[in-house]
């Protein structure tokens, strides 16, 4: 019986998986892009995974998360590709059932994923399984000819061409987003933008500027791929524990009364000192007009929004309620349309809640109903309630500088959303707190800009800060992770002047 050597029957496992993942992202693309295999596995996986791994993910790789996951998912893909070859360098039996099986994790990764069709999982099934057998055929054909390499080769090249044209297509199938982005930047309403003071930050003494460019603006959310939303077809619906159900087009959302906000938005998956918290200038409709307008029944605890790829966060509605919360339906970020990344055409925006119970991006529903109904994240066993904790961060010096002694300027941000920061210190290797200065306030649901210059003698120093909110309540000293509702803690660097 013949055999195939080791690189030819690796080709063959290799060349099977990528053909299988592109003949169901070309499906996909024609029938529903979330339904693409990668993205529903992957998906599923982030699904799937405990909330303890998933922080270890984002402290490692922090907004690189998802690219760690996809790099690691196509080595995972090639080793088994691989083994599924060698496993049939003389029967085909073997390997074509790795196959299957890599096929069949993608169908019941489909089946497990709410509304999703699983016919892309079902093609990759086939055709894996298709070009696996048929290029083992061809491969343990004799060899001792020119001509049976050629036709090993030629085939081969056919067979990665035809896969690279079909996955150029189904990603060709599954863009038309940046056009739409261009039609909402024509028609955006002149909306003013709130108005930045002088003296908002230090930047020339450290800390980031005051608003966050939205190419800069942190993203962390459950979405493997970006999904792909045209504002041309884009509904909402409202209902739920309401007198009327509301269901809007982006063309009503426009139509409607609009507010500009500027407002920092935090994850609950900073740590403390990290950087998951960022800036921007965001417009849209007021999500209290629109409950108002619905009309809440008694008994309704929380508005639960979905996004168009199945993630859900619930948001109290007491809060949404308030006059003065601020919480929109945000089509803008800073003057353009919203970024894919950060929930194109539409998304929530909460002041004074982490993310994982407010900022729901790419908004297609919303439901307003009890707590009994389980949003993502309490199905994982986070907290219900979200609201964002003071905290501080020290930006420079950075850890493990050496600066010169004498003069030393440290500098940084604080934040306690809704609730406002009233003063910032710092402490040099345990002694007395020091009152450092604050930039010009731009409101309470902002961070806000501190520097402190402290003179310095030779040697290692540890520097602590703490923020004290509106009520003169000092942040917590108490260390707790971001499990369940979010970091405690103070920062503190360890630096050299020399």
């Amino acid at each position: 019986m013949t055999s195939l050597s080791r690189g030819r029957a690796a080709a063959i496992g290799l060349i099977a998986a990528g053909s299988a993942l592109a003949a169901g992202h070309l499906v996909a693309g024609f029938d529903d892009p979330r339904a693409s295999p990668p993205v529903t596995v992957g998906g599923a996986f982030i699904d799937l995974v405990p909330p303890g791994v998933k922080e270890f993910a984002v402290a490692l790789f922090g907004t690189a998360d998802k690219i760690a996951l996809i790099v690691g998912m196509a080595l995972v893909i090639a080793a088994l590709a691989v083994a599924a070859g060698l496993l049939s360098r003389r029967r085909v039996l073997p390997g074509a059932l790795v196959i299957a099986a890599f096929g069949l994790v993608g169908v019941a990764a489909a089946l497990t994923r709410a509304e999703q069709d699983v016919l892309p999982a079902l093609v990759s099934l086939v055709v894996g399984v298709g070009v696996f057998t048929w290029l083992h055929q061809v491969g343990r054909a004799p060899v001792a000819t020119q001509f049976d390499r050629r036709r090993f080769l030629v085939t081969s090249g056919l067979v990665v061409v035809g896969a690279g044209i079909a996955g150029v297509v189904g990603t060709s199938r599954q863009s038309g987003l940046a056009s739409s982005q261009q039609a909402v930047a024509s028609r955006l309403p002149a909306v003013p933008q709130p108005p930045i003071p002088a003296g908002a930050d230090f930047v020339a003494d450290g800390t980031p500027p005051f608003l966050t460019g939205n190419r800069e603006f942190y993203r962390i959310d459950t979405a493997l791929v970006v999904p792909q939303l045209r504002a041309e077809d884009w509904r909402f619906r409202l209902h739920g524990m309401v007198d009327r159900e509301l269901d809007l087009s982006f063309a009503d959302l426009l139509a409607r009364r609009l507010e500009a906000r500027t407002i920092t938005l935090a994850c609950v998956s900073n740590e403390v000192g990290g950087n998951l918290i960022s800036t921007a200038n965001f417009v849209g409709v007021p999500v209290r007009d629109l409950l108002l307008e619905a009309g809440v029944r008694p008994g309704a605890q929380q508005l639960l929004t979905t996004s168009s790829d199945g993630y859900s966060a619930g948001t109290p509605v007491d809060l949404l309620l308030e006059p003065d919360r601020g919480a929109l339906l945000a089509f803008e970020m800073n003057g353009e349309p919203l970024p894919a990344e950060h929930g194109f055409p539409v998304r929530v925006v909460v002041p004074g809640l982490y993310g994982y119970v407010s900022a729901t991006k790419w908004l297609v529903d919303a439901e307003v109903t009890t707590f009994d109904r389980k949003a993502y994240w309490q199905q994982r066993g986070w907290a219900q309630q979200g609201p964002i904790k003071t905290q501080s961060r020290i930006d420079r010096p950075r850890r493990g500088a050496q600066v010169p002694s004498g003069p030393v300027t440290v500098a940084g941000i604080a934040w306690a959303q809704h609730t406002g920061i009233d003063a910032v210190q710092v402490r040099v290797d345990g002694g007395p707190w020091q009152d450092a200065e604050t930039a010009t306030e731009v409101s309470r649901d902002t961070w806000r800009m501190w520097r402190a210059r402290l003179d310095l003698p030779p040697g290692e120093h540890v520097v602590q800060c703490r923020a004290l909110d509106r009520s003169g309540v000092p942040q917590t000293e108490a260390r707790q992770g971001v499990l369940p509702d979010g970091a405690t803690g103070l920062h503190e660097i360890v630096f050299r002047c020399t």
